[in-house]
Order: C-alpha cells, then sequence, then structure tokens
C-alpha cells in the first residue's frame, strides 16, 4: 500500500493511507484546495465497483480512478470562484448521494459549494437520510384540460397570504425543503406571509413550452381548489416561481395571461426555446431569445408586470438567450430586478434565489 507521504490527498488535508480505515474515519468530501482560476475539489468513493462522478447540468458522468488496489476511488475536479453544485455517484447503473458529505438533496443527491460561495440563508442542511417535511393540505387535482390527477401541496407561511405557484412543486418538496425555508425567513422577515402552492409536472416539455393549456388549467381548474381549501390564499397577487422551462413558462404566462400572472420569480428561464428548436442537434443553437423574444417585440406596454429574472453565473450557454428576454421586458414597461446567482444551471443556485426573489416580486 502506499505510503500517506505519497498521497495527492494530504493537499486537501486528508491525511494517513488512502485505503485504510484511519482514512476514511478522516475523510470528509469534497475537499477544496486553491487553483490559479478558482478551485481543485476532490471527490472520493468507497467500493469494490467503479464509480463515475454526475453533476447536475452537466451531461456526461466523469470516471473515478482507483487508488492502487485499494476500495478507494478519487477524481480531481476544476471548479470556477462561486459556485454552488448538486452531484452524485453513479455505479453500475444506480445514483448515490455522496456518504462523506453531510449536506444533501433528496435521498440520492449531495449539495456543494466552493469556499469563496456566499451562504443561502434559511435553507436547511440536510442529509440524504433526512426526511422532508410535507405541507398538511393536500389537494387532489383531477384535470379536465391536462388530463390525469395530480396531488397539489398547500402550505400556509407565517398564516397565509398571496399564493405562490411553486412550478416543478415535487422538487421543492422532496429534492430542497422549500416549506421549512420559507417559513424560516417569514419568522426573520424576509419574506412576508405568503401561500405556498407546489404543483408538480407530469410532462415538463408538453406543459411548459410557451403553450396556453396549462395556464387555462391552473386559472379555472386548480386556483378554484386552492380557493375551497379553507387555507388563507389571495389569488390575486399571485406569484409564479418557476426554474428552466419552469421559468420559460412563467413568463409565457404573464405575458398571455395578464390578468392570472403578474408578478413573476423567474431563475435560469429556458429562453433559448422555440417552435422546432427541440428537434435540433443543438437546441440552444436557435434565435437568441427564442420564442419569447419575438413575442415580447410585438406587445403592447407591460406596465403591470412585476418580474425578478436570475442566472447561474456560470451558465455561459444560457446567458446569451436570458440578456436579451430581461431588456426587453424591461423596455416594454415592466419593472424588472436582473441578478445573477454563483451557479451553474442547477437548484442549488436556484433555491439561492428563489425565497429573495419572491420576497421583491410581491414588493
Amino acid at each position: 500500500m502506499t505510503a500517506a507521504a505519497d498521497s495527492p490527498f494530504a493537499a486537501f488535508g486528508l491525511p494517513g493511507v488512502p485505503g485504510s480505515d484511519a482514512f476514511w474515519a478522516a475523510a470528509r468530501t469534497p475537499a477544496y484546495a486553491p487553483s490559479d482560476d478558482g478551485w481543485t475539489a476532490l471527490f472520493l468513493w468507497r467500493g469494490p465497483a467503479p464509480a463515475a462522478l454526475c453533476f447536475e447540468g452537466v451531461s456526461e458522468p466523469l470516471p473515478l480512478r482507483r487508488w492502487g488496489r485499494t476500495d478507494c476511488w478519487y477524481t480531481e475536479v476544476d471548479r470556477p470562484r462561486r459556485l454552488w453544485s448538486t452531484y452524485w455517484f453513479l455505479v453500475d447503473g444506480d445514483a448515490y448521494a455522496d456518504p462523506f458529505n453531510p449536506v444533501g438533496a433528496g435521498p440520492d443527491r449531495s449539495l456543494t459549494a466552493t469556499p469563496d460561495t456566499p451562504p443561502a440563508p434559511h435553507w436547511p442542511l440536510l442529509g440524504a437520510d433526512d426526511v422532508l417535511p410535507v405541507p398538511l393540505t393536500r389537494l387532489r387535482w383531477n384535470s379536465a384540460r391536462l388530463g390525469g390527477r395530480r396531488t397539489v401541496r398547500v402550505h400556509p407561511v407565517a398564516g397565509g397570504g398571496p399564493v405562490v405557484l411553486l412550478l416543478d412543486g415535487d422538487d421543492w418538496l422532496h429534492l430542497h425543503p422549500a416549506m421549512t425555508a420559507f417559513d424560516a425567513a417569514a419568522e426573520e422577515g424576509a419574506v412576508p406571509p405568503v401561500t405556498l402552492v407546489f404543483l408538480p409536472a407530469k410532462d415538463r416539455v408538453a406543459e411548459f413550452t410557451c403553450r396556453p393549456a396549462l395556464w387555462e388549467a391552473v386559472r379555472d381548474e386548480l386556483l378554484p381548489l386552492v380557493a375551497g381549501s379553507g387555507v388563507v390564499a389571495d389569488t390575486g397577487r399571485m406569484v409564479v416561481a418557476g426554474q428552466s422551462l419552469g421559468g420559460l413558462s412563467a413568463l409565457y404566462a404573464a405575458l398571455e395571461f395578464p390578468g392570472l400572472v403578474s408578478r413573476v420569480a423567474c431563475q435560469s428561464g429556458s429562453f433559448w426555446w422555440g417552435p422546432g428548436v427541440m428537434d435540433l442537434a443543438d437546441p440552444l443553437g436557435g434565435p437568441v431569445g427564442g420564442a419569447l423574444a419575438a413575442r415580447l417585440r410585438e406587445l403592447p406596454a407591460l406596465s403591470g408586470l412585476r418580474i425578478a429574472f436570475d442566472v447561474g453565473e456560470h451558465e455561459e450557454r444560457m446567458l446569451p438567450h436570458c440578456a436579451p428576454v430581461e431588456a426587453l421586458t424591461e423596455e416594454a414597461g415592466a419593472t424588472v430586478r436582473v441578478s445573477r446567482s454563483p451557479s451553474g444551471h442547477d437548484r442549488a443556485g436556484w433555491r439561492h434565489a428563489l425565497l429573495r426573489d419572491v420576497a421583491w416580486a410581491l414588493g
């Protein structure tokens, strides 16, 4: 077995002979070391079988190397400055959270941030084995317009108030504890009383790509259910919060259903989308700003719209599509806030902006 003095892991503060019991007892990952352009992150996996490292928003897994004949698998990854990220390990086709990282996102994901990344206040740091609380109010929505049944959870924060419609609601229930985060933020005065409505998606592409059916169903079917649930819920000042394709759909709703949606919190909106682009080899290579940029050039004034845009500062291919949509929305008369989060196309970055932007959207 290779001596500890020869171990490359010592530079990351991991002492001991790699693969030994003492080494594993001290292992905490990812471990970071400064580099010229940011950080080098060390990821470890313990086991007999090969493993690969996966990042949210990145399509290709990174294979890990084995240390000698030990059960230690590792890789070093260059990370930029200021970066929240979600990751997991892939072993024999199954996903696993990092057993050496106490911060999880659901049962098979882990969260990490480079040491210079600002914290995301109010979000509890939960492990992969922690069971997230769910709202007590549960609505069974059998939609005539969309087809099928969905379970929609509703949670009054600080007694309830304006509806905050969370698209991709299951993510905010089972991966990221939005209910707990909003409660904590309200207790500290960072967000006003609101009523969270967790809307799950059945088919994100079909529902979120600039089609009226979802928003007709929300208006005519879901919101009356919420209003009759017995929970305090002001549907007249609703905020729609959406990410990626959900962000695209949220802005679409504000443009096409202004009587329904006038406040939006949009993170990493997929403004590259337009008719036919999903059939391209590179969907992000279509017209800049996609269908909504074209629509914004046609619309009359948007003086009643209040929208917060946020995109990860490391989303190099998304930024060219988002920037013109942001500018066109403001030029049309909407009240606009633009920010950049320390992340890529990743839920870990979206939750960083969610609380802040919902509070701002409510004024």
